[in-house]
């Protein structure tokens, strides 16, 4: 059961990459979410058994076979990511555990909604095998001892600096294997994945700690160190609402046609390695619709005070909202014991709860 969950995760991640692009036989892969995910890595990983991987797929999974757990844990990361960042929007990254397509045909789209979705699960591929290194967990990879340089003034290098190069390497050699195709889709996927794994090189710092007596920081040693994901989440969050829209050009090469894609404006500044890109439109997910996969906005909880997406007006796309109480209960008047513990009483608080008509 364990090696079948870990199978369906590693399915999920390869449909996360792909995002539903032409052959819906190879797009169509399963995700188990929920309780599954605590078996990640207790049982081995057969690859020929995860359908659908291309042969550069399917030699990376059987060379790098310690890492693929952590590849697993990171497309589980990125969605988490993904959920908590649109938490407030019409579309909220909702993902559908009884069907063979993660999201549903919303991604089918080259839309911001697909942009973002690779570039999270990319950077969260590489920021979950980055830290697995770190912290001991194969022997194919550890510590980055390629960037530390001189030490600076008041501080030394100690630690284990994480290895964000190895993990970038890690989410572009498999995620990327199969955006080989001359197509629109395929440019527009592979510049967001790689969007997604430079927001982790970027955000790298110096993590500090003193050492001393009653932390006088007599000495300080540092190392090289991701960042919460949380920032990176909120970084592409940006991204996403300033992704630049593309248009698809024709040419011919030597190998045939091949897309490309150039900046729909001329006037605005040309998007950079760092910007998301995409070049079709997204629904405006305010009513149900099987065939771009909204799910609507009705019965969804809302914002009353907010006068943004999260807001009752714009959240219910202008029909209005319901308003009910509900009662919960709650810890209260906590009194701290010396020494050394907390003491609460239990409190019922009733509660307006909001929600799309």
């Amino acid at each position: 059961m364990a090696s079948s969950t870990l199978c369906a995760t590693l399915m999920a991640m390869d449909l996360l990459m792909d995002l539903l692009v032409l052959e819906a036989a190879v797009r169509k892969m399963s995700l188990a979410l929920g309780q599954q995910y605590s078996s990640l890595g207790s049982q081995p990983i057969l690859c020929g058994s995860i359908p659908g991987l291309v042969p550069k797929q399917l030699r990376f999974c059987r060379n790098y076979i310690e890492i693929m757990p952590s590849v697993a844990e990171g497309v589980k990361l990125g969605i988490q990511e993904c959920q908590h960042q649109f938490r407030g929007r019409r579309w909220n990254c909702t993902t559908i555990d009884d069907s063979l397509a993660i999201f549903g045909p919303v991604l089918d789209k080259a839309t911001r909604e697909s942009a973002f979705v690779h570039a999270i699960a990319s950077a969260g591929v590489a920021f979950a095998v980055t830290r697995s290194c770190a912290e001991g967990t194969s022997t194919i990879c550890g510590c980055d001892s390629h960037h530390k340089g001189p030490p600076g003034d008041g501080w030394k290098w100690g630690g284990c600096s994480e290895d964000a190069d190895f993990g970038v390497l890690v989410s572009r050699e498999f995620a990327d294997a199969r955006e080989n195709r001359p197509d629109a889709r395929s440019a527009m996927n592979r510049h967001n994945n790689e969007a997604g794994r430079t927001t982790i090189l970027d955000h790298m710092h110096l993590k500090c700690k003193c050492h001393g007596l009653s932390g006088s920081c007599e000495v300080k040693t540092c190392w090289w160190a991701q960042p919460d994901f949380r920032a990176i989440g909120d970084y592409l969050k940006d991204k996403y609402d300033s992704a630049s829209e593309m248009v698809v050009e024709k040419h011919r090469e030597s190998r045939g046609w091949v897309e490309t894609l150039r900046a729909k404006y001329a006037l605005f500044k040309p998007p950079t390695e760092r910007d998301l890109v995409y070049y079709e439109n997204s629904p405006n997910f305010c009513e149900p619709n099987p065939e771009t996969g909204s799910f609507g906005t009705r019965d969804r909880t809302c914002n009353v005070t907010s006068h943004g997406i999260d807001g009752c007006d714009l959240l219910c796309c202008g029909r209005g909202h319901n308003t009910r109480t509900e009662k919960r209960k709650e810890k209260c008047h906590c009194i701290f014991h010396w020494c050394c513990y907390v003491s609460c009483q239990e409190c019922t608080r009733v509660y307006d709860v909001h929600t799309c008509k």
